[in-house]
Order: C-alpha cells, then structure tokens, then sequence
C-alpha cells in the first residue's frame, strides 16, 4: 500500500506503509529514550499502521470523518490478528499507538512524525517535491527537543 500523502503532492516511487513501518521501527531502535521499553515499543511501531492493509491510507486530506476512520481500522485490527493466540495483545499494542497512553506509544507516535518530516526532506531534495506541509505537520506534534532538533535539521532555508 503506497503512503497516500506523498503520491497526492506528485512524488514518484512514494513509499509503501510497510517501508514507513520498517523507517518508524528503525527510528525507535535508534532513538528510543531511558524510561521508554525499547521491545514494547518496537512492538507499537511495527503493528502502529497495519490496518491500512485493509482500510487504506487515509488522510486528512481524505475528507473521511475521524470516528469512522478509527471504527474502520479498529475493525480490521480486529478482523487480522483474531486468529492468533496473542490477538489481544496485539490489540492492546496498536491501542496503546492510537491512543497514545503509554510511553511507549507516545513515543512510537513522536518517531511515526519525524519519519514523516525525514521522508518529506528526501522527497524535496531528490524529486522536488513540494513537501513543507508535512515538515510543519511534524513539528507540530512534537514535543521531544531531540526529535524536534532532528526535525528541524529537514528545513531549508527560503531563497
């Protein structure tokens, strides 16, 4: 499933859900804070997205109310991980990245929009992409200094 914002903006060859999966996962290994269960957390960023193989990438630009956004792939959780023996687990984990009532999920949240600010810089510099949307999206919702800084370091000066 391609990431749906990058194609609406024209970039080309725009990242699947599993590759962003993969790019949140990778930043909580490499960033995760003393306090934040790194196992837990990894859990969270490699579930946080897996409705989207069945609901889609929906957007805010989708124009898709967000109750019925969240009852979708709620439902698709549900309907995916009901046969394994863990399935509440799982469920919890994806809560837990939804609601944002962890650190950990916090935290995989915080990683989820500073790969989105990373992926924004790559796209603009290699393809042109006009992309600053998603840069200030991400500086929007971040709190911690040290993915604001790495954040902040994808911004280019205005000529």
């Amino acid at each position: 499933v391609p990431r749906a914002g990058w194609l609406r903006v024209g970039v080309e060859r725009a990242e699947s859900v599993a590759a962003h999966s993969w790019g949140v996962a990778w930043l909580v290994l490499a960033l995760c804070p003393r306090g934040v269960d790194r196992g837990r957390a990894l859990a969270i960023a490699t579930i946080h997205d897996l409705a989207e193989v069945v609901v889609g990438d929906i957007t805010p630009h989708d124009g898709v109310d967000p109750a019925a956004k969240s009852a979708a792939e709620e439902q698709a959780m549900a309907g995916m991980v009901a046969p394994l023996h863990h399935a509440g687990e799982l469920n919890a984990l994806w809560r837990e990245y939804e609601d944002g009532s962890t650190p950990e999920g916090r935290f995989v949240k915080a990683c989820d929009k500073l790969d989105m600010a990373l992926m924004a810089a790559i796209y603009a510099e290699d393809q042109g992409a006009e992309t600053r949307e998603f840069v200030d999206s991400a500086l929007a919702r971040l709190s911690e200094p040290e993915l604001r800084a790495l954040a902040r370091g994808t911004e280019h000066e205005e000529t």
